[in-house]
């Protein structure tokens, strides 16, 4: 006697909705990976997104205190959703962490405005930035920042470099402002991309 297994109901929505609009759905994941750093993880994890039809869409990865950090898009259709998911999770198995999350992705966004912020280090100096930006709706798309030795000098100098979406009605002029009105120090650039 052969036993049948009925499809699930989001798997009927999915085929519906493939039949009416002429293509397999597709999903996006937003893939979140910690590891200790060592030869080999982006491919392993690449490896896993091809053997379940997934797409790598986007990545931001580094190294960081000896531990490999990233953060990356992936296309899939419905129907390899779950496999996939499962696959990345069981990466843990090699020490690598995953988490991943169902996104709305849309694919469009308005090109962001790229800045560079030079000060004199300090503690505290990330979070009165993003907390200046946070106070006029400013986001935050991407930071990366670092320390090194102020020339002529025994001081650590703080940079920044971010890409930023302004909110409607504020201008360029108005962001430099609002960051150079944090400290005589501060120094912000609008860089051309």
């Amino acid at each position: 006697m052969q036993t049948i297994t009925a499809p699930s109901i989001s798997a009927i929505i999915t085929r519906i909705k493939e039949r009416i609009l002429g293509k397999p759905m597709t999903n996006h994941l937003v893939v979140t990976i910690l590891a200790e750093d060592r030869p080999g993880i982006v491919e392993q994890i690449a490896q896993t997104i091809i053997a379940h039809s997934g797409n790598w869409m986007e990545s931001s990865m580094n190294r960081l205190a000896g531990k490999f950090a990233g953060i990356l898009l992936v296309e899939v259709d419905a129907q390899h959703n779950s496999l996939l998911q499962d696959a990345l999770v069981r990466l843990s198995e090699y020490g690598i962490t995953i988490t991943v999350e169902d996104s709305n992705y849309l694919g469009q966004h308005e090109v962001p405005l790229c800045i560079e912020i030079v000060a004199n280090d300090r503690p505290g100096i990330v979070g009165e930035i993003a907390a200046q930006l946070a106070s006029k709706k400013v986001n935050l798309e991407s930071l990366e920042t670092f320390c090194d030795s102020a020339p002529m000098s025994a001081g650590m100098m703080f940079h920044a470099h971010a890409y930023i979406q302004l909110p409607e009605g504020m201008s360029q002029t108005d962001l430099t402002m609002l960051l150079e009105g944090l400290s005589d120090d501060l120094m912000v650039e609008i860089v051309d991309i």
